[in-house]
């Protein structure tokens, strides 16, 4: 039977990157591409699915429908699974605990639940979080201590947990990804955000201010096309049952992010604490060690910072005009 290659969560920031890395790494197989119905979830990057490749076909599935799921996943009958549906809003999931929770694990059970009764020897790549670490300020490599401090992280962990422990499930390769950037982000992610502000400014929509929230965390940095060429090449050849960083292995200050794309603007612009975007529990560094997926796998992240800055303020230039 031919392979057929299913991405939930497509219409998404990371699942439309994964789309592209797909075509460009296996144009002959099948793609099915689900995304949430009555166009909820559906971000910037939705309005790419018609240029997308006629391999892809594209379908409208809500995950917290068990019995849709299982008739999809029957039609489907995937061989390979990227189950990159969910919420991923750290801030916001303080508000949203019970969406968030439900969301992410209540869909992922329907998805392996499905897939063990329809697809026993299917093979899923889980992306988890590096958000289910305890903070650390040092490299953090996959055996640090687990320890969520959001909704979000403990919905991640749980998530793992669960497709861990899940009875005749599929094949499973789960990463620990840690923060990735680029165009089509949602800005209301801090880096996108601080590039959304200042496409808008350029156009003449907003006064030439960049609000912004605490500036002196550290994080690992890594370019969203690096991460999806990562998730291709564990699907390949990740071990079964282990869990991989996906990260620069470079912790970057938000403050210096900001001043590289403030530097790339066409008009002065200058920068102003907004307190309703500060978060009192946001640790002070957020770093990776790749060492086992570069090892396994031999993937290393290839995109500079500045070429994704760079990328980034083009699309939200393109975007906002």
């Amino acid at each position: 039977m031919r392979d057929a290659v299913l991405v939930t969560g497509a219409a998404g920031f990371v699942g439309g990157h994964l789309l592209e890395a797909l075509a460009t790494h296996d144009p002959a197989r099948r793609v099915v591409a689900w995304r949430r119905p009555h166009g909820a979830g559906r971000g910037p990057r939705a309005a790419r699915a018609d240029r997308t490749p006629p391999t892809i076909v594209w379908q409208d599935v809500d995950l917290l429908d068990r019995a849709d799921v299982h008739h999809r996943i029957s039609e489907v009958a995937p061989t390979h699974v990227y189950h990159c549906a969910g919420i991923a809003d750290v801030g916001g999931s303080w508000n949203n605990v019970v969406t968030t929770l439900e969301t992410n694990v209540l869909g992922t059970e329907h998805v392996l639940d499905a897939l063990s009764q329809e697809c026993p020897t299917a093979r899923m790549l889980l992306p988890g979080s590096a958000l289910v670490y305890q903070p650390s300020d040092v490299a953090i490599a996959e055996d640090h201590p687990i320890g969520p401090v959001s909704p979000y992280g403990v919905s991640k962990l749980a998530q793992e947990m669960l497709a861990r422990s899940y009875p005749n499930g599929p094949a499973l390769v789960l990463t620990r990804s840690f923060t990735h950037i680029g165009p089509g982000q949602d800005p209301s992610y801090a880096i996108s955000s601080f590039a959304h502000q200042i496409a808008r400014i350029e156009a003449g929509q907003a006064e030439p201010i960049i609000r912004v929230g605490f500036l002196d965390s550290r994080r690992d940095l890594m370019d969203v096309r690096d991460t999806v060429k990562a998730y291709c090449g564990l699907m390949d050849s990740g071990g079964p049952g282990t869990v991989y960083n996906v990260c620069s292995g470079r912790g970057q200050k938000i403050n210096d992010v900001l001043v590289a794309l403030i530097d790339l603007a066409r008009v002065p612009i200058s920068v102003e604490l907004d307190p309703s975007r500060l978060r009192s529990n946001d640790p002070a560094l957020v770093l990776g060690d790749h060492s086992r997926i570069t090892r396994d796998v031999g993937w290393e992240p290839q995109i500079t910072l500045a070429d994704t800055l760079r990328d980034l303020l083009h699309y939200w230039r393109r975007t906002v005009t």
